[in-house]
């Protein structure tokens, strides 16, 4: 789990990343956590990642596209990996505990966005070996990208 020691390194890798998870300060993150169904790290600075059950009350604008279209699902807000703890089966893991939490939350699917503008081929590698399908895309112009939506079916 996310302890509140875990919260400025946490906010330092999402800024390394703002590009591919958007920004995120104190507050969004208090807030994004009195949300979020799943919140956890992984080892010292190595990774974390943050989940949303569908049934929550969450304004995010993926989520929105997400809750649209389906209920049975568990979304990634987002997951970070640091570089230097990259292929290391850190994301795997993370995506790991975060099936065996959505699956005790009776919801059958997770859910994502990845950027394919500006393109992030390595996330998008990553969720294609994961079992992840795309289910849309948007363009996001007052962001400046377009994402994929993907889905995983879970067992």
């Amino acid at each position: 789990m996310m302890a509140e020691a875990d919260h400025a390194w946490v906010l330092g890798l999402n800024a390394a990343h703002v590009s591919e998870t958007g920004p995120l300060d104190q507050a969004g993150l208090d807030a994004l956590l009195a949300t979020a169904c799943h919140a956890t790290v992984a080892g010292p600075e190595a990774g974390f990642l943050i989940a949303i059950d569908a049934a929550t009350a969450h304004d995010g604008l993926n989520f929105r596209w997400f809750a649209a279209r389906m209920d049975d699902f568990v979304y990634v807000d987002r997951i970070v990996v640091a570089a230097a703890a990259r292929r290391r089966g850190i994301a795997a893991a993370l995506y790991a505990d975060l099936a065996g939490a959505a699956l005790a939350l009776g919801r059958r699917a997770l859910v994502a966005e990845v950027n394919i503008d500006p393109p992030n081929p390595g996330s998008l590698a990553f969720h294609a070996r994961g079992r992840f399908h795309a289910v849309g895309e948007a363009h996001l112009a007052e962001r400046g990208k377009t994402v994929r939506y993907l889905r995983k079916e879970l067992a």
